[in-house]
C-alpha cells in the first residue's frame, strides 16, 4: 500500500511542480514509477510462488503404498537419499546409531564364538513383510547343504507372496537354488524369469541353414557309421530331394513310428528333423557338447522349441539333446543362463508324460545338490521326477521290446473312447504310462526307471551297421547306461516285455562276469517276462521267397532263433542265481498279432523255472492292462510287493 501511495503522490507532483524544468522532472519521475512497479511485479511473483510450492508441499499425499500395489508386478528397490545432511530427526538418527552399534557388537561376537550372524539383528532395516524373502534368499546361499535344501522347500511351499517378492527372488537367487525350485512340485511358475532374448537371425538365412551350419561345425572324424551317416545326409540333402523321399523308418530314439508321415509336410521341417537326429547323437560326445555351446546352439535349439510347440517329435529331440549337454557340469552355467530352467520348469508340469519326463531327465542332470546319479540318453526316471522327502528304498526297471518305447508300451489298454493323441487330465479314467501313474501312487518307496531303446522290423532301409543293433552290443550299452544312473546300489527288479526279456538276461549275465557291475546282479530280487521268446521263435520255418520279401533286420532274426548267450543265466542251471533271482513269467493266451504269429508263445515263453501265468490276451496287450484293479496289474503289484518285502520294510 505504501508503494501505491508513493506512486500517487510522484504523479501528483508531476502535475503541480514547475521547477525545475519540466523535461527533467517528467522523465526522473517515469523512471521512478517504472523502478518501484517492476519491484512490485517481481515480489509478487516470488511471493506468490512460495506460496504456491508451500501449499503443494504441505497437501501433497504419500502415495508409495497406492504406487506398489499399481506396479507390484515389477521390481524396485528403495530410494536412500545421498544428502548426508538431510534431517530425518533425532529420532530416525538416534535409532540409525542404535543398529550400527548392534551390528559392530554381533559381528564381534561372531568371531569370537564362531557364530553365524543372527538373522533376527541382520534384517533390522527391512520392513516386517519383506523380511521373509530376503531371509530365504540368504539361507538359500548358506554354506550347510541341509539349510540351502530347506530354503529351497520353504520357497516352493509360499504362495502367499506379491508378486514383486517372487520376481525378486527369481532376480536374486543363484543357479542352485533356482533348479531346485524347478524341481519341486509345488513351485510357483513366477520364480521363473523369461528367457533372455534370443539374437536375431541373419538376413540371408533361416532356422533350418543355422542348423546345418551347427551340424557342420561339430567335428566329422572318429566318428561310428550311423552319426556319420545321418550327418552327411542331413548335410548333402536339400529340401526338394528330402522332401522325395518316401517311407523307411528313422528310429534312434525307440520310439518305434515311421516318419514317413512327416514326409508329406513342410520340406524344410523335415531337414531340420535330420539335423537334430544327427545332433542328438553328436551330443552324445562330451567334446561336441562344448563345440555345440560354444557355436551358439543352446539358443538355436531354444528358437527351434518355440517354432515347434505343436510338434512333439521335435521337442524331444531338442530335450534329448539338451538334457545330453546337462551330462557335463561344466555347461550347466551356460545352460541356466541361456533360460532353459524356466523352459523345462514350464515342462514338468505338462500333461504329457513324455514332455514331463525328457524334462525331469534335464534337471536331475542339473541338479547336483540332490542327485548323484546321471541319466543318459535313453534313461527315464518315472518316479520321483520331483525333490522329495520320501526315501528311495529300491528300484523297478521297465525294458519294452521290439518296436516299443519308454512310455507308450507301458500304457492303459487301448479303449474307443480313449484319445491318445491328446492329454487326459484324468488319469483315474485313462493313463497313457501305469508305472508312472499307478504304480507310484501305491510304491512311493520306489525308484521307477523306464528304458528307451531304437529297433525296427525290416532292414529294407537299415542305416546303422549290424553290430549297433545286436542284443549284445545293447545290452553291453544299457548296462553302461543304467549303472551310471546307480541301478545296483539298491533292490532291484526288472519288468519287461518281449526282446526286453532277451536283453534284461543278457545284461545280468554281462554283469555277472565284470567286477564293476557285479552290484547289479547281487541285488536283482526278482524278473517280470511279459511274453518273452525265451527259446526263439519259427521264424526259421518261413519259405525262402517271404524271407527274401520282409528283409528282416538283426533283431527278428535274433528272436527267430535265441543265442545261447541269452539263456543264460536264468533257463540253464544256476543255482546260485536261482536262490536270489525268482522271475515271473505272463504268457498270452488270445489271438496272437500277426507280425509274431509264427512264435510258439505257450513253449517259447516258458522259462522252465519260476511261475507261468497264461493270460487271455495277445502279445501286445500283454503289458497294458485295462484298468487299475485288472489282474494283469494287480499280479505285478503283488509281485513287486512279496520280492520286495524285506527291503521295504527296513
Amino acid at each position: 500500500m505504501s508503494l501505491a501511495a508513493y506512486c500517487v503522490i510522484c504523479c501528483r507532483r508531476i502535475g503541480t511542480s514547475t521547477s525545475p524544468p519540466k523535461s527533467d522532472t517528467y522523465w526522473r519521475d517515469i523512471r521512478n514509477i517504472i523502478k518501484f512497479t517492476g519491484s512490485l511485479i517481481l515480489g509478487g511473483s516470488l511471493f506468490l510462488t512460495y506460496e504456491v510450492l508451500a501449499l503443494k508441499k504441505a497437501l501433497t499425499l504419500d502415495t508409495q503404498v497406492v504406487e506398489r500395489e499399481k506396479m507390484k508386478s515389477y521390481i524396485y528397490v528403495h530410494t536412500i537419499s545421498l544428502d548426508k545432511g538431510e534431517n530425518h530427526g533425532i529420532a530416525w538418527q538416534a535409532r540409525k546409531e542404535l543398529h550400527k552399534a548392534v551390528r559392530k557388537v554381533l559381528a564381534t561376537s561372531a568371531k569370537i564364538l564362531r557364530n553365524p550372524f543372527a538373522d533376527a539383528f541382520s534384517t533390522v532395516d527391512i520392513e516386517d513383510h519383506e523380511c521373509a524373502v530376503w531371509l530365504l534368499l540368504r539361507k538359500s546361499k548358506s554354506d550347510d547343504k541341509m539349510a540351502r535344501l530347506e530354503a529351497v522347500r520353504e520357497m516352493s511351499e509360499t504362495h502367499h507372496w506379491h508378486d514383486y517378492q517372487y520376481r525378486i527372488i527369481a532376480q536374486a537367487c543363484d543357479p542352485k537354488t533356482l533348479i531346485g525350485l524347478a524341481r519341486s512340485k509345488e513351485s510357483d511358475l513366477r520364480f521363473f524369469l523369461l528367457p533372455p532374448p534370443l539374437p536375431y537371425l541373419k538376413e540371408d538365412s533361416s532356422t533350418e541353414e543355422e542348423l546345418r551350419q551347427l551340424l557342420a561345425s561339430l567335428p566329422q572324424t572318429e566318428l561310428d557309421e550311423c552319426i556319420q551317416y545321418f550327418t552327411s545326409l542331413a548335410l548333402s540333402e536339400s529340401s526338394q530331394s528330402l522332401a522325395a523321399q518316401k517311407g523307411g523308418l528313422w528310429c534312434f530314439g525307440g520310439n518305434g513310428l515311421p516318419y514317413a508321415e512327416s514326409f508329406g509336410e513342410v520340406p524344410s521341417a523335415t531337414v531340420e528333423m535330420f539335423c537334430l537326429e544327427a545332433i542328438v547323437k553328436h551330443s552324445e560326445i562330451s567334446t561336441h557338447c562344448d563345440k555345440i555351446e560354444a557355436n551358439g546352439g543352446l539358443q538355436l535349439l531354444q528358437r527351434l522349441y518355440r517354432l515347434h510347440k505343436d510338434c512333439p517329435k521335435v521337442q524331444r529331440n531338442i530335450m534329448r539333446i539338451i538334457g545330453n549337454m546337462a551330462l557335463n557340469e561344466h555347461l550347466h552355467s551356460s545352460i541356466v543362463r541361456s533360460g532353459w530352467v524356466s523352459i523345462m520348469a514350464e515342462a514338468m508340469k505338462s500333461h504329457h508324460i513324455m514332455e514331463a519326463s525328457h524334462a525331469a531327465r534335464i534337471l536331475a542332470n542339473l541338479d547336483r545338490e540332490t542327485v548323484q546319479e546321471k541319466y543318459q540318453d535313453g534313461v527315464y526316471v518315472l518316479h520321483p521326477q520331483y525333490r522329495t522327502s520320501q526315501p528311495i528304498k529300491a528300484d523297478v526297471l521297465f525294458i519294452h521290446g521290439l518296436m516299443g518305447a519308454a512310455f507308450k508300451t507301458w500304457r492303459q489298454q487301448d479303449s474307443e473312447q480313449a484319445v491318445i493323441q491328446k492329454p487326459i487330465e484324468d488319469e483315474d479314467k485313462y493313463t497313457t504310462c501305469w508305472p508312472k501313474t499307478w504304480l507310484a501312487k501305491d510304491c512311493p518307496a520306489l525308484r521307477i526307471i523306464s528304458v528307451e531303446y531304437d529297433t525296427s522290423l525290416s532292414d529294407w532301409r537299415a542305416r546303422c551297421p549290424l553290430e549297433r543293433r545286436s542284443i549284445a552290443f545293447r545290452s553291453d550299452e544299457l548296462l553302461r547306461k543304467l549303472r551310471a544312473a546307480g541301478v545296483g546300489d539298491r533292490p532291484v527288479v526288472w519288468i519287461s516285455h518281449s526282446m526286453g526279456g532277451l536283453l534284461v538276461k543278457k545284461m545280468l549275465l554281462e554283469a555277472s562276469k565284470k567286477p564293476e557291475m557285479s552290484t547289479v546282479i547281487n541285488n536283482t530280487r526278482g524278473i517280470i517276462f511279459y511274453s518273452v521268446p525265451h527259446h526263439g521263435s519259427h521264424l526259421a520255418e518261413y519259405s525262402v521267397n517271404i524271407r527274401y520279401l520282409l528283409f528282416p533286420s538283426l533283431e527278428v532274426k535274433e528272436l527267430s532263433k535265441v543265442p545261447l548267450s541269452c539263456k543264460s543265466p536264468l533257463s540253464q542251471p544256476n543255482q546260485n542265481l536261482e536262490q536270489s533271482i525268482w522271475p515271473l513269467s505272463v504268457l498270452p493266451s488270445g489271438k496272437p498279432i500277426f507280425l509274431l504269429r509264427f512264435i510258439d508263445f505257450l513253449f517259447s515263453s516258458d522259462l522252465g523255472i519260476g511261475d507261468l501265468i497264461p493270460v487271455d490276451v495277445n502279445h501286445l496287450n500283454i503289458c497294458k492292462p485295462k484298468k487299475k484293479d485288472a489282474f494283469l496289474y494287480q499280479r505285478t503289484l503283488q509281485f513287486i510287493r512279496e520280492t520286495l518285502a524285506k527291503d521295504l520294510e527296513n
